[in-house]
């Protein structure tokens, strides 16, 4: 790291030698220079690494990466300083830092982020070809999300796609003895939940997970698409996309919590642990913090909630198995970094088979890691079962900007919540095909500009 070693004594120096040495400083910074700034030269400082995350719905999960951060400082004797902000906050700190050439050095990227901000960050190609070397593959969307064109400018981090968490007791008490297979039997379900006052819990908000990841796979399993396999047109206004909206308008009516339209990624887990909600699509971490705490979280006989909870897939809709949408997660080290050497050999610490796989195991299936081979870790056996479906979960996800590849500007029509807002506005009284209309319209202003 080239950072001196501070406990052993300094050698004494000849005052010529000492004279010759502040020469060649010298001529670079000039000696009166760094006599007036009452610093030592850059080389003889502390190494500084800023990271930002989100704050992990998973809390052990923070205080796992604060231990490791803190141990890696110890042995490495630099500063590395971590901070967490909720996810839906991080876009707003990335461009402010773009925009501003100042900030952490490594930020958190969900989705395919990378593409977005391109601009601003730097090629971590080799910390991507070392890890592929040393885990494995990884999922085709982790590396879509991170890779724009031959570069990598994200290196991938974890992934998961979340399943609809359900109390299977209340299920049961509707006829309910196993999960739904199809969408329509989901339908009649929570239909007979609502009237018992336990709804479904669905956001249809400006949320980074939950919202995407339901409307996404909903337009996809009725056969629609935002683009043509190109990228380049607007496939939206179509015959599945109508239907697809039309059905999630009946299923919103019938069996949703119809306040739950803003909510983001936190209102769901509290309403469910609350017992005001019977299902809702989320990661695993309703089920763990259950667990984990059972004396806060307890269903209406007074009693631990989690035995009650389980998980299912997005059922099937009218072409069959529901593709699921895994956010992918990476690490992108920002262009305006002036510790660009540290701040890898930190990223490939932390990514390494070892540290990533304390915090995974802490995970307990909340985040997979982004190379397959993480499928085959001893954990998974050890998991309750209601925990083991999120095991194989990303496999056979689809991308933001379907039937077309994950570009900057798919990104784009995400971060403007353009196909989660079309189904809003159908909730909300919009007729279905209006609404379709409206998003076909708005993503055309993102893709042909």
């Amino acid at each position: 790291m080239g950072i001196p070693d501070r406990s052993r004594p300094l050698a004494r120096m000849h005052r010529r030698t000492f004279l010759k040495t502040a020469g060649v400083v010298g001529a670079t910074t000039g000696l009166e220079g760094i006599l007036a700034a009452r610093r030592a030269p850059a080389f003889a400082q502390t190494t500084k690494i800023h990271l930002l995350q989100w704050v992990d719905f998973i809390p052990e999960g923070d205080v796992e990466v604060k231990r490791q951060v803190a141990d890696y400082n110890k042995q490495m004797k630099v500063e590395v300083t971590f901070e967490t902000i909720n996810a839906n906050d991080l876009q707003a700190r990335i461009t402010a830092a773009i925009q501003s050439g100042s900030g952490p050095d490594i930020i958190m990227m969900l989705h395919n982020w990378p593409h977005l901000y391109a601009g601003g960050l730097s090629d971590v190609s080799d910390l991507c070809d070392w890890k592929a070397a040393d885990q494995g593959s990884y999922y085709p969307h982790s590396a879509a999300a991170a890779r724009v064109g031959t570069r990598w400018l994200g290196l991938p981090y974890f992934t998961g796609a979340p399943l609809i968490a359900y109390r299977k007791s209340w299920f049961a008490e509707v006829g309910a003895t196993q999960p739904p297979k199809t969408l329509e039997e989901y339908k009649k379900i929570g239909a007979a939940l609502k009237k018992k006052g336990k709804p479904v819990g669905q956001t249809l908000g400006h949320t980074f997970g939950d919202a995407p990841a339901w409307t996404y796979p909903f337009t996809w399993t009725f056969g629609g698409a935002e683009t043509d396999t190109t990228g380049k047109s607007v496939v939206l206004n179509s015959k599945g996309t109508v239907e697809a909206v039309t059905w999630m308008t009946d299923f919103w009516k019938q069996a949703c919590d119809e306040s739950a339209l803003a909510w983001d990624d936190t209102n769901n887990n509290r309403a469910f642990h609350a017992g005001e909600i019977s299902a809702t699509l989320n990661g695993a971490s309703i089920y763990i913090f259950a667990k984990r705490n059972p004396d806060k979280v307890k269903n209406e006989k007074g009693e631990p909630m989690w035995p009650d909870i389980s998980h299912f897939a997005i059922p099937d809709g009218p072409g069959g198995r529901t593709p699921p949408y895994a956010v992918a997660f990476s690490h992108g080290l920002m262009k305006y970094s002036k510790n660009q050497k540290a701040a890898k050999e930190f990223l490939k610490w932390l990514h390494s088979k070892e540290q990533f796989g304390k915090w995974f195991e802490i995970e307990n299936g909340y985040a997979l890691g982004a190379a397959t081979s993480w499928e085959n870790n001893p954990m998974w056996e050890r998991l309750d079962d209601a925990l083991k479906p999120f095991r194989t979960s990303p496999r056979g996800t689809r991308m933001l900007g379907y039937a077309g590849p994950p570009t900057a500007k798919a990104t784009e029509a995400y971060t403007k919540y353009i196909i989660t807002d079309m189904y809003a506005k159908a909730a909300q009284g919009t007729p279905p095909a209006d609404a379709v209309k409206w998003a076909e319209s708005e993503l055309k202003k993102i893709y042909t500009a």
